[in-house]
């Protein structure tokens, strides 16, 4: 699996979530952004960081989706919290592939030195 293949499922989350919070009645008082051009700078800063193949610390990533999360904050006063609850799910299994570390990783780092 190539790099780019790994983690583009992690990209394409982060663009479908970036689409959510640039909603125009969006509500951002709960969440520890101001507004939705300081979650754009957040989230695209993301995306560029990945797209270059330099992953971020995972929780970097995770606590974004986290619950009480500051998208999740966002979704719940913005009525799309059925929305994001689907979009979590498949943040969680695109993180999990981008981070692998089991055996089968470990071992291809060690052949790819």
């Amino acid at each position: 699996m190539s790099t780019n293949t790994k983690y583009q499922n992690l990209v394409t989350v982060l663009h479908e979530a970036r689409t959510l919070l640039a909603r125009p009645d969006n509500d951002f008082a709960w969440s520890s952004w101001e507004d939705a051009a300081a979650a754009f700078r957040e989230i695209d800063g993301l995306i560029s960081r990945i797209e270059s193949a330099s992953l971020p610390p995972r929780l970097d990533l995770t606590v974004l989706f986290a619950p009480t999360g500051p998208i999740q904050e966002v979704s719940v006063s913005s009525g799309w919290g059925q929305e994001f609850l689907r979009l979590a799910d498949r943040f969680d299994a695109a993180v999990a592939m981008a981070y692998a570390t089991g055996l089968l990783a470990r071992l291809r780092q060690l052949v790819t030195g």
